[in-house]
């Protein structure tokens, strides 16, 4: 039995929650989600806040269709990357990236600083990936199942566990030729 959330609320009877505030609170309790997938496909802080503006648009859009039985932050992972995708692929098409030349900005290393050095180079190499791939392994690195990774993305458990290998592969290369 599919148990529809516009079939759960009613503004009508007291006491019950209505729909807006359920997916406020749902909202609010996986926002996680949304701040780690806009930090990932954007750059500057205007992109990333129209990126989680247009992912909160479309989750409430498509509110009224999410299905109780399963967990909400599978159902929003998967809105969360498909908007997310579409969005860096059509702001790619519209943004001219100049690039700084190497030595305009010196930044003195900090030996105390190696971990956090190694996590921004991790997160360049991930945002170097196709936006699939980048999605995967956010999925991953968020301790999500292979059976989830596949739920959100669409894909089998054993294309996904063999694209996480692949990726974690390139991602090694990357370190090692740093």
């Amino acid at each position: 039995m599919v148990l529809m959330l516009n079939k759960l609320y009613s503004k009508s009877t007291p006491g019950m929650i209505t729909k807006d505030q359920e997916f406020t609170r749902l909202i609010k309790e996986n926002k996680g989600i949304i701040y780690k997938i806009c930090n990932s496909y954007c750059a500057d802080k205007i992109d990333r806040d129209d990126l989680a503006q247009e992912i909160i648009y479309n989750l409430w859009k498509s509110f009224n269709s999410f299905n109780a039985e399963f967990k909400f932050s599978t159902w929003m992972y998967r809105i969360a990357l498909n908007v997310a995708i579409s969005f860096y692929r059509r702001e790619k098409k519209f943004k001219y990236h100049d690039p700084i030349s190497e030595g305009l900005i010196v930044f003195e290393e900090n030996p105390q600083d190696e971990v956090e050095t190694d996590l921004q180079l991790l997160q360049g190499f991930i945002n170097q990936l196709k936006e699939i791939d980048k999605a995967i392994i956010l999925l991953y690195l968020d301790d999500k199942s292979y059976k989830e990774i596949s739920e959100i993305t669409g894909f089998t458990e054993t294309n996904v566990a063999t694209k996480i290998n692949r990726i974690k592969d390139r991602l090694r290369t990357s370190f090692s030729n740093k």
